[in-house]
């Protein structure tokens, strides 16, 4: 099977507006702290009954520097036997792929494909981050993009990319290329969000917005959705803020973002690991399967996990209702 792309054309659909979410991955409390496949399945199925409009795996959320080519592959494959298998054979999966080679990601891409991935997200490789000037970041782009057999979802997020950032003109750039679909902004950039609908019509090159806490301001300027780690515990809420915006009703609207901008505070906040935990907790997930491979520390302060339980609680009872009103 061919699995590689060396035209430049595009080889797959355009990125899908909507809510998508950075999967948690979920890992056994033993030495080698394998991946928990008995919770991970329980959260993607959650995920994919919640109506999410696509998960994206190994993301900064699924700690994808932790995991190995095998685990990415295994975490493609089982969310699509299960969105098959929940009736949503069409729900988009991405597969953060990453390296620090073109080649790498490349071969990254490659087993996104192969595993069964719609999409590839992908961060600017920044190990060497003194040489990775605009000019380097283009080229690694344009280069991955035209031999990937998926679609690519450029990930801007200079906070994890010792400070690289694809600002607007190289964004206008890339956007051109028929295989790079859009752009993931965690950088907060609410201008971008703006240029790029200047340049772009969503169909070809779309924005999204990195967190919950800013997707209505995103949406009214063009955007065409989030990636949020929010919906990792509250998917209908988060996806009530975009059905909301899209049916213009804006009042309403304008109430769910300040609900979701206070909630999110606590994943920002509590990082990973506290994301992982809290989530364990409303979720009722083993609390010894919540917490981050190692070298990250475990969310263990007491007066921190009150804290957290406290920031996320306003909207449980929103979630439950709106669960209660799709049943």
């Amino acid at each position: 099977m061919n699995t590689t792309n060396t035209s430049g054309s595009r080889v797959g659909r355009s990125f899908p507006p909507g809510v998508h979410v950075p999967s948690l991955t979920w890992f056994l409390d033993t030495p080698n702290q394998e991946i928990d496949w008995e919770v991970q399945s329980n959260h993607l199925r959650f995920l994919i009954e919640s109506g999410l409009h696509g998960i994206v795996l190994a993301g900064t959320n699924g700690e994808a520097v932790t995991l190995s080519a095998a685990e990415k592959s295994k975490l493609v494959r089982t969310t699509r036997e299960l969105a098959i298998e929940l009736g949503r054979p069409e729900m988009a999966v991405i597969l953060g792929c990453g390296g620090g080679s073109t080649q790498q990601v490349i071969a990254e891409t490659i087993l996104a494909k192969e595993a069964g991935a719609d999409f590839a997200l992908v961060l600017v490789p920044s190990y060497f981050h003194f040489a990775m000037n605009e000019d380097a970041i283009i080229s690694f782009f344009q280069d991955l993009a035209d031999s990937s057999p998926i679609p690519v979802l450029i990930y801007n997020f200079p906070g994890v990319c010792a400070g690289l950032d694809v600002n607007s003109e190289m964004l206008e750039t890339l956007g051109k290329h028929p295989n790079i679909v859009g752009v993931k902004l965690t950088c907060g950039g609410i201008a971008k969000v703006a240029r790029v609908r200047s340049r772009f019509a969503p169909e070809q090159f779309s924005a999204l917005a990195g967190q919950s806490d800013w997707m209505l301001p995103a949406l009214s300027v063009g955007g065409t959705g989030a990636i949020t780690g929010l919906a990792n515990i509250y998917p209908r809420a988060c996806i009530d803020l975009f059905n909301l915006a899209a049916s213009g009703k804006l009042e309403e609207a304008k109430k769910a973002q300040i609900e979701l901008a206070a909630v999110e505070w606590g994943f920002a906040k509590g990082g990973i690991n506290g994301t992982k935990w809290v989530v364990a907790q409303y979720l009722g997930y083993p609390e010894s399967s919540s917490h981050t491979r190692k070298p990250y520390p475990k969310y263990s302060d007491v007066k921190k996990q009150a804290w957290i339980m406290e920031i996320m609680r306003p909207l449980g009872s929103t979630e439950k209702a709106l669960k209660d009103s799709s049943n």
